[in-house]
C-alpha cells in the first residue's frame, strides 16, 4: 500500500439512497442522516488537511429508482466521492432492515476497493449501526482507526417503541433489535471514538448501554448551511402559496410545520390529534405535514403507508379539510422555502418524534427564523439551550404539545424573541465549518497516538521475513473431520492440489502449531503453504513455519489474557485445558456436558471485568477465549487483503462452529457433509455450499459445485 498526503478518511453510510443530489424524504431511509453525511463530508473536504474523502454506500440498480444508485463512482468535488459497492441482490433496492444478512459481503468488497486504490485510509467512519458493523470488522482486519457516529441508538429507540403502545416480539422481528444492539455494543467497544450530538445522547441514550464505560465520547453537534437556510428578509409573501391554495381555505394563516418522513417514532399522528382536538388552534392556524414523496399510494413502504393512512383517517374523522396540507411532492429547493413561508406567516416548527437523537429540521428552523417546539427525547434539549428559540414537550402527551404551541403562536413577543434568538444562536454555535475544525483536531490526536504504537511495534519486529505465494488462489481447510477422516477423500484432494500448482493449500485450525503438524505428518500430508493454528490466532508461512509478527502485533489490540483467567477462574463447568494447548494469544477450556455454561453467560462475565473478546464454543465441548480481532475468517481475510486475493479466489471448508466465521460473504464456503449441528444456521446462506459427502469428499464436491479455482458459483 502505497503513502498518501494529506489525510484520507474512509466513511460508511451503507442504508438509503445516497448521491450528490439526495433525494431526502422519499423513503424511511433516505433522511436526516443521508444529509448529515453529505454535509459533513463536504465540509471536511474543504479543509486543506484533507485530500481524499471517500464515502461507501451500497450499489443497487433497481429500476424504480434514479440510475445513479447503479454507478460505482460519484464525484463530489475537493477530493470527496461516493462509491457504490456490491452487497446482496444487485438489482433490488432494500430498505436497512433486510441489509443485516450482506452485511458481510459489504465488508469484502470495500476490502476489495480499499486495495484497489493502493492506500490505506487514515481513518474509518462509520454512521448508523449496520456501518458500524462494517466498520469494526474493517478496523480489526486493517488495524485503523475507527470514528463513529450512531444517529439513532437501538435500545433506546426500542424503549420508546414500547412505550408508545408496539409489542415488543413484533418490533424486534421488524427492526433486527437484537442484532442492531449488538453491533452498537462492538462499536462501543473498539471505536477510538464516538461522535454524539448531544450530552443527553452520551448520558441518557448510550448510558443504556453495557460498553458505554469503555467508550471515549465526543460531543461534536453537526452544522446547518447557512447559505442555503435564512430568514425570509422583507419577504411579505411566499410562492408556496399558490401551491398551498389546493389543500387550504386560508394560507395565510399562521401555519403548524411538520418536516419529517413518514415514520411512526416521527409521531405524526400525536400532532395530527392534538391541532384537531384544540378548537383555537384549528380557528387561528393551519396544519402543513411535508412527510416526504409520494406518487401512487401502494408503492409506498408498508410502514410509511400505515402512517399516511392514519393521518388522513384523523383528518377525515375530524373533518379537517381545509386546514391541513399534506404535499405529495417537494423539490429540494422547497425545503428551505417552507420555512421561510412559516417565519413569514409568524408560524411555529414542530418536532414531535418519540425520540429526536439530534434534530437537524430544529436548525434548518432556527436558521429561518422559525421558532420551535420540539420532544424532549434528545437533541433538542441542547439546540434548545444554546438556541433558546423554544419549547420542549413530551411527545406522548397531547395536551403539551397543545399548551406549547398557543404559546408560540397567540404570544406575538414571545414569537419574536424566540426567532431572534434562534437566528443569533444557530449562528454563534452551529456551522459546518466549526465541526469540521473540531473533528479534525480529533483525529489528529488518534492518528498520533497510533503512530507512537506503530513505531513501538515496528521496532518488535525487525528482520522477520513474510513469505508471500505466487499462487491467485487460496484453499484453506480445517484439519479434524474435515481434511482428516477419510484416507481415500484425503488422498484424492492431495491429489487435485498437485494438478493445481496456482492453489494455494493452508489449514485452519484449533490445534497449536506443534500439534498441527504431527497430525498432519501422521496422515502424510505434505506442509500446507500456510498455517493458521490456535483458532486464529497465528499464522506461520512454508516449510521453514515464518511466523507472521505482522498479525501477533495486530491481535494484541485490547487483548488481557490473565485478566481472562481471573474472570473464569470459578465458572462451574470450565476447565483449563493442557498448558501444551495454551498460547499467548489462545485460553482454552473444557466444557462440561452436563452443565455447560453458555456463550452468553462468558461474555457477560468478561464484560463486567472490562475485558473485550471473543468467545467461541465447538462442538460443546471445547471452548477458546481470543483477542477481539483474532477468528479463523479474520485471518484468512488479512492475508487475502495483504496479497492482493480477491475473496471469491478464497474456498475454506470446516465442519463444526470455530469455522463459521471463516465462510460467507465474498468467500467461497464448504461445509462438509459430516459438520457439527452448530453450523445449521449457516443453510441458504449466500457462497455456503452444504456438501453432502462427507470429510475431504465434501472439500472435493465443494470445489466442483464452484468450479474452483475458476469463477465463484453465482
Amino acid at each position: 500500500m502505497s503513502d498518501h498526503d494529506g489525510l484520507y478518511i474512509l466513511m460508511l453510510s451503507i442504508h438509503g439512497r445516497i448521491c450528490g443530489t439526495p433525494e431526502l424524504g422519499v423513503d424511511a431511509d433516505t433522511g436526516g442522516q443521508v444529509g448529515y453525511v453529505l454535509d459533513e463530508m463536504q465540509a471536511l473536504a474543504r479543509d486543506p488537511r484533507v485530500t481524499r474523502i471517500n464515502l461507501l454506500t451500497r450499489r443497487f440498480s433497481d429500476p424504480g429508482t434514479n440510475p445513479i444508485y447503479g454507478e460505482p463512482r460519484e464525484s463530489l468535488g475537493s477530493g470527496a466521492q461516493i462509491i457504490r459497492l456490491p452487497a446482496g441482490p444487485a438489482h433490488k433496492y432494500l430498505q436497512k432492515e433486510r441489509l443485516w444478512d450482506y452485511l458481510d459481503m459489504f465488508v469484502d468488497s470495500a476490502l476489495h476497493f480499499i486495495r484497489s486504490e493502493d492506500c490505506i485510509p487514515d481513518v474509518i467512519h462509520s454512521h448508523y449501526a449496520d456501518a458500524g458493523y462494517v466498520g469494526v470488522r474493517l478496523s480489526r482486519l486493517l488495524g485503523i482507526p475507527l470514528i463513529h457516529t450512531g444517529h439513532s441508538l437501538g435500545r433506546d429507540k426500542r424503549e420508546r417503541l414500547i412505550a408508545a403502545g408496539r409489542k415488543a416480539e413484533s418490533i424486534d422481528r421488524q427492526f433486527h433489535f437484537s442484532r442492531r444492539i449488538a453491533a452498537e455494543e462492538a462499536v462501543l467497544s473498539e471505536a477510538s471514538v464516538v461522535m454524539a450530538s448531544t450530552r443527553q445522547e452520551v448520558d441518557e441514550q448510550y448510558g443504556l448501554y453495557e460498553n458505554a464505560a469503555r467508550a471515549h465520547f465526543m460531543v461534536l453537534p453537526p452544522g446547518v448551511d447557512l447559505h442555503r437556510f435564512s430568514r425570509p428578509g422583507r419577504q411579505r409573501s411566499s410562492p408556496l402559496l399558490s401551491g398551498l391554495r389546493r389543500f387550504l381555505e386560508a394560507p395565510r394563516k399562521p401555519p403548524i410545520l411538520a418536516i419529517a418522513r413518514p415514520d411512526e417514532r416521527k409521531n405524526f399522528q400525536r400532532l395530527v390529534e392534538a391541532y384537531a382536538t384544540a378548537p383555537d388552534l384549528r380557528e387561528h392556524a393551519n396544519l402543513v405535514l411535508i412527510m416526504g414523496q409520494r406518487d401512487r399510494f401502494e408503492q409506498i413502504p408498508h410502514g410509511a403507508k400505515r402512517v399516511i393512512e392514519s393521518v388522513l383517517h384523523t383528518m377525515d374523522d375530524y373533518d379537517l379539510y381545509g386546514q391541513i396540507a399534506l404535499p405529495k411532492h417537494h423539490e429540494p429547493e422547497d425545503v428551505p422555502e417552507y420555512y421561510r413561508y412559516a417565519a413569514i406567516y409568524k408560524g411555529v416548527f414542530v418536532n414531535p418524534a418519540l425520540t429526536e437523537p439530534f434534530g437537524l429540521t430544529l436548525l434548518e428552523a432556527a436558521a429561518s427564523g422559525l421558532p420551535i417546539v420540539a420532544t424532549q427525547h434528545g437533541g433538542p434539549q441542547d439546540i434548545i439551550r444554546y438556541c433558546r428559540n423554544g419549547i420542549l414537550v413530551d411527545p406522548l402527551n397531547i395536551g403539551e404539545i397543545q399548551n406549547a404551541l398557543r404559546q408560540m403562536l397567540f404570544d406575538r413577543r414571545r414569537w419574536q424573541r424566540a426567532s431572534r434568538a434562534g437566528l443569533l444562536g444557530v449562528r454563534r454555535v452551529y456551522s459546518w465549518e466549526a465541526h469540521a475544525r473540531r473533528y479534525l483536531a480529533e483525529m489528529e490526536h488518534i492518528l498520533r497516538r497510533q503512530r507512537k504504537q506503530r513505531r513501538r511495534e515496528f521496532a518488535a519486529r525487525q528482520g522477520v521475513r513474510r513469505a508471500v505465494p505466487a499462487a491467485d488462489h487460496l484453499l484453506v481447510s480445517d484439519i479434524d473431520n474435515t481434511l482428516i477422516g477419510d484416507s481415500a477423500g484425503l488422498a484424492a484432494l492431495m491429489e487435485w492440489l498437485r494438478e493445481h500448482p496456482r492453489v494455494a493449500f493452508g489449514v485452519a485450525t484449533g490445534r497449536n502449531l506443534k500439534q498441527t503438524m504431527e497430525i498432519l505428518a501422521a496422515h502424510q500430508v505434505p506442509r500446507p503453504d500456510i498455517c493458521i493454528t490456535d483458532v486464529g490466532t497465528r499464522i506461520v508461512y512454508g516449510s521453514k513455519l515464518h511466523e507472521d509478527q505482522d498479525w501477533a502485533a495486530h491481535l494484541h489490540y485490547r487483548w488481557w489474557r490473565e485478566g481472562v483467567l481471573q474472570a473464569l477462574a470459578d465458572v462451574p463447568g470450565l476447565r483449563l485445558q493442557e498448558k501444551m494447548t495454551q498460547s499467548a494469544f489462545k485460553v482454552s477450556y473444557y466444557v462440561d456436558p452436563k452443565h455447560p455454561p453458555t456463550a452468553k453467560e462468558l461474555q457477560k462475565r468478561l464484560h463486567q471485568q472490562q475485558i473485550i473478546a471473543h468467545v467461541v464454543l465447538s462442538h460443546t465441548r471445547y471452548l477458546d477465549i481470543l483477542p477481539i480481532r483474532a477468528s479463523k475468517g479474520h485471518a484468512i481475510r488479512f492475508l487475502a487483503f495483504r496479497w492482493g486475493l480477491p475473496l471469491h479466489a478464497v474456498l475454506t471448508a470446516g465442519d463444526s462452529g470455530n469455522d463459521a466465521d471463516m465462510m460467507g460473504g465474498e468467500i467461497c464456503g464448504v461445509v462438509v457433509g459430516n459438520h457439527s449441528p452448530e453450523l445449521h444456521g449457516l443453510r441458504g446462506k449466500q457462497h455456503i455450499y452444504f456438501a453432502s459427502a462427507y470429510h475431504a469428499w465434501g472439500i472435493l464436491e465443494g470445489i466442483q459445485y464452484y468450479h474452483f479455482p475458476g469463477d465463484a458459483h453465482v
